[in-house]
């Protein structure tokens, strides 16, 4: 089993590229997906961190406000480790679950936004990072997600910069150009896992 960590900052691309790795048939497993299906409600996970927060971090149907718990926790770096200590061994256990399934010569692409930030790259055979300049992620922001130039610009201040990024890649996909150029870039990084998993 080859391990892929693939990462890239905010308006990046790197949801595309783990689409397209998906596509070719990598195991592709979503850290951030994970994390929001844990909390749905009728979870254990739920549960745990209304008992922690309170009932007000809940809409009226019953899901979480995320908005309204990000509020709590970006502002109070206690509480934000207390969401951390519930969520992340429940995410933890839905990857290793995942990751079991996974066929022995899988090549497993983990989708992971904070790689760098948190210092991951070890946990991984092989690093992709998903590139793009700062200005032409920030057209991108307000373009597809209607995003504030000055909260897009927050976004990425909050994260790791690019070279820090590119200090960790094994494999960099550059994505600043047509769609058409990112398919052919996906498919030399499929050829590239496939080698390294022996299976080129």
């Amino acid at each position: 089993m080859l391990k892929a960590g693939l990462t890239g900052g905010i308006g990046s691309g790197k949801s595309e590229v783990s689409r397209r790795l998906a596509a070719k048939g990598a195991v592709v497993i979503d850290a951030d997906k994970i994390a929001r299906e844990v909390v749905e409600p009728g979870t254990p996970g739920l549960a745990r961190v209304v008992a922690a927060f309170g009932q007000e971090i809940l809409h009226p149907d019953g899901t979480l406000n995320r908005e309204k718990l990000g509020a709590i926790v970006f502002a109070d770096p206690d509480r934000l480790a207390t969401l951390n200590a519930i969520v992340h061994p429940l995410v933890g256990e839905r990857v290793a679950a995942l990751q079991h399934r996974a066929a022995d010569d899988a090549i497993v692409v983990y989708d992971v936004p904070l790689l760098a930030e948190n210092k991951l790259a070890p946990m991984y055979d092989v690093v992709i990072v998903v590139d793009a300049a700062d200005d032409l992620r920030i057209r991108r922001l307000a373009e597809h997600r209607g995003m504030p130039e000055a909260d897009a610009r927050a976004r990425i201040a909050a994260q790791a910069t690019r070279e820090d990024r590119l200090a960790v890649a094994d494999i960099v996909v550059p994505n600043d150009g047509s769609l058409e150029e990112l398919a052919a870039r996906v498919e030399d990084t499929w050829q590239e896992l496939r080698r390294r998993a022996g299976r080129g």
